[in-house]
Formats: C-alpha cells, structure tokens, sequence
C-alpha cells in the first residue's frame, strides 16, 4: 500500500511540475510588442541619440544622420526613411538594416518618430 501511494504522489508531482514547465516555455517564447519609443530606445538611441542629433560617440563615429536637421528632413521621403530603417545605409555612413528585428508596421512607427524630430 505504502509503495502505491509512493507512486501515485510522484507521478501526480510529475504531471504537475512537468506541465507547469510547459507553460513557461510557451509563454516566454511569444514575442513582445513595443511601442515605436520603445524600438527607438531599443534600435537607434545608440547612434542617433535620445534628441536625434546623433551626437553620441557611436553616432559620431559611424556618422549616423542627423535627424533634426530641416533641410534633410524636407528633402528625404517616409519611404526612403522606412527603407533606411528595414535596409541600412551605407552611403553617408554605415546604418545597419533592422529588416530582421522589426515588423513592416513597427519601421512605419519610426518614420514617424524621425519625423518628430524635425527642428
């Protein structure tokens, strides 16, 4: 008797332990969405700096856009800045390309904010 109720307390403990660690695998594997502030903290602060006028020392050295600047921003397209984001640069200087890391509608939030950053 003391055998059986040995094994059916350990396999109760397994069924329960084992499929609770089932549920935090599933759970931690959805992804999570961010806000367009958050990708932008995320993907460019480095380079381009919290005010857009890349003036950090990442954004000095790989000569990263300053996104305030008024005449480029009245000269480039959203779709030349959302093709920025997804593809990089390599022409000015060396912007890598997020086309891996973000969705078509998270690149669009951060035309946006590049926008917003005109002077």
């Amino acid at each position: 008797m003391t055998k059986l109720f040995l094994l059916l307390t350990a396999s109760m403990m397994l069924v329960v332990f084992g499929s609770a660690s089932k549920t935090q695998t599933t759970v931690s594997a959805t992804p999570v969405a961010r806000t367009a502030a958050q990708n932008y903290a995320r993907y460019c602060v480095s380079c381009h700096g919290r005010d857009g006028k890349s003036q950090t020392s990442k954004g000095k050295f790989s000569h990263a856009r300053d996104l305030t600047d008024a005449k480029w921003q009245d000269d480039v397209t959203d779709e030349r800045i959302y093709n920025s984001i997804m593809n990089g640069r390599n022409v000015r200087g060396n912007m890598p390309g997020f086309k891996n890391k973000l969705k078509d509608k998270d690149a669009e939030a951060l035309v946006d904010i590049v926008r917003k950053f005109r002077n």
